[in-house]
């Protein structure tokens, strides 16, 4: 049974620790070079922090109840209590944190559409973008049905809860990959890759191969019972893998990333990916 974090309760005793624990978050990516920005929309008690000896996965976020289960390694003195310092963390435990943090983040934003987060007015502007692209892109999509064989790919049609699985999987994974890839690349003690284009180039040749091999493709449960039965997740094939015009509002919105900075990236790694899949929507249909 998962064990709950009392910092991260929404119950109003909790409420100073739950902020000083976030506090202690923030600081903690903010040392490492990491992006708080969007981070510091989520107000500290959204997410409610649980531990578990998971096996199957190395966490869960389960939106609309905004709780985040994750693994016991991933907390103090492997306590199952509170979440260990971000600067005692590996890149790997770092890149599945940010990955559903993002997810914590996506859920923030649809749940709370014009209102007001802690950094002022809630953006549509990144859930708009997502629509529009589950429904011009995640609908029909190419999955490859044994995760050994990527090139093996089949057209499946997606329900609309498939799809916005799908959409946000693969953000996620390309989240989780922006994160470690920055700290591999940055190393220890040295200043953000943002700094230093020597570092950028780098993460920016890494992202080009990253996208030339198909790594960025999430994934999404089946909804049909007996399909389940066959296998819990259905990998997106590399055709149906993050674009870059996706890649661009996610550097923008969610990593922090600079004009200067994504359009140097974009010299890099913008190539990587035909014409017809960096291109816009055409049309949308209901």
């Amino acid at each position: 049974m998962a064990s709950v974090v009392p910092a991260f309760s929404s119950e109003p005793v909790g409420s100073a620790a739950s902020g000083r624990q976030w506090e202690r978050l923030l600081a903690d990516a903010g040392q490492l070079h990491l992006p708080t920005t969007f981070l510091k929309v989520i107000p500290p008690d959204f997410i409610r922090f649980e531990f578990d000896d998971l096996r199957t996965y190395a966490a869960e976020y389960h939106p609309g109840e905004h709780r985040l289960v994750l693994n016991r390694s991933l907390s103090f003195n492997a306590a199952g209590r509170v979440l260990k310092p971000l600067t005692k963390m590996t890149h790997k435990e770092l890149e599945v944190l940010y990955h559903e943090l993002f997810h914590a983040y996506m859920d923030y934003l649809a749940s709370s559409i014009g209102g007001q987060g802690d950094d002022g007015s809630v953006s549509s502007e990144l859930i708009d973008f997502a629509r529009m692209q589950q429904t011009c892109r995640y609908e029909n999509v190419m999955i490859a049905p044994v995760a050994q064989r990527p090139n093996e790919t089949e057209l499946r049609y997606l329900t609309e809860s498939e799809s916005w699985e799908a959409l946000n999987e693969t953000w996620a994974v390309f989240i989780g990959w922006a994160i470690w890839n920055q700290l591999d690349v940055q190393h220890p003690g040295v200043e953000s890759i943002f700094r230093q284009q020597r570092l950028m180039e780098q993460w920016a040749q890494r992202l080009h191969a990253a996208f030339q091999q198909g790594e960025l493709r999430g994934y999404y449960v089946p909804e049909d019972i007996d399909e389940r039965r066959i296998t819990h997740k259905r990998f997106l094939a590399k055709p149906s893998q993050i674009t870059w015009r996706e890649a661009v509002a996610l550097m923008s919105q969610v990593l922090g990333f600079n004009d200067k900075s994504i359009l140097f990236a974009q010299k890099i790694a913008g190539g990587s990916q035909g014409g017809a899949q960096s291109a816009p929507c055409r049309s949308i249909s209901k």
